[in-house]
């Protein structure tokens, strides 16, 4: 079935989810590198796999050098993004994979389940081109308002975790014996989600970066431009440092985001 907020078409650039990459997206590779740390981890959990595919591929964080990746990206704008020396993304989206049963060692999908138009459907082909494990990077909606951004712009936290997916979900769908493990986030993690910035809040002021998490998109600019001027007043007082300070030098958070390890 799909979620609430799957569109029924794609919009122009292709994007196939309820986020506009072609409007939102433009700048998005320059705010969401992969963070090494959460890259070891996935290569970990893909084990010995020489051929992997990438669903929802976007512009290429967390593809495994090394071996032979075949990735799968509705957006145009989102492939536009690739650097040069990864494959070429293939025009699909997750309901349909061009591609025969068991054509996979293993896949992958990064940020990105929250975002299919049949959830379920995208799971059972990606479950049906794969011969082993299929890992999925997505985040907790349970833990998602937790953080401390919510006090200042509640309804980006509230509409994110309402798109994230239970991961208990994710794993029923995929079959098979399945692991969810938690993703410690380093104090200057490269991957600009939400969380990545707990130690760093001034990286909200920052337009682009708030545009590279698509959960701000969903709500009203003056509504944004209301919780970032909070924050910066907050950030100008002391009063964010007061409350949450302490985060400046934590070297790392353990926040929603979790890997789901389905074996094959």
């Amino acid at each position: 079935m799909a979620s609430d907020n799957a569109r029924a078409a794609r919009h122009a650039d292709g994007s196939a989810g309820d986020a506009d990459y072609g409007r939102i997206g433009r700048g998005y590779a320059s705010y969401r590198q992969p963070e090494p740390a959460i890259g070891a981890q996935i290569e970990a959990v893909l084990g010995p796999a020489g051929t992997i595919l990438n669903v929802g591929a976007g512009a290429g964080s967390y593809e495994p050098r090394g071996r032979n990746v075949t990735a799968v990206e509705p957006s145009a704008s989102m492939r536009a993004q690739r650097p040069a020396d990864i494959a070429v993304a293939i025009d699909a989206t997750a309901e349909k994979l061009p591609f025969p049963d068991k054509s996979f060692d293993a896949a992958m999908a990064t940020f990105t389940v929250h975002q299919w138009q049949d959830l379920e459907a995208g799971l059972h082909e990606v479950r049906r081109v794969t011969r082993g494990p299929v890992v999925v990077l997505s985040c907790d909606p349970a833990l998602v308002e937790a953080f401390w951004l919510a006090d200042y712009a509640p309804k980006v936290l509230a509409i994110e975790a309402r798109r994230y997916p239970a991961l208990a979900h994710i794993g029923e769908m995929l079959g098979g014996s399945v692991d969810i493990m938690p993703v410690s986030i380093p104090l200057a993690c490269r991957d600009g989600f939400n969380e990545a910035y707990y130690g760093r809040p001034e990286s909200f002021l920052d337009k682009g970066a708030r545009s590279a998490c698509s959960a701000w998109s969903f709500v009203d600019a003056a509504e944004n431009a209301a919780s970032i001027e909070r924050l910066r007043g907050d950030l100008a007082s002391g009063a964010w440092d007061e409350r949450y300070g302490l985060l400046r030098h934590q070297p790392s958070y353990d926040g929603s985001l979790r890997l789901v390890i389905a074996q094959g």
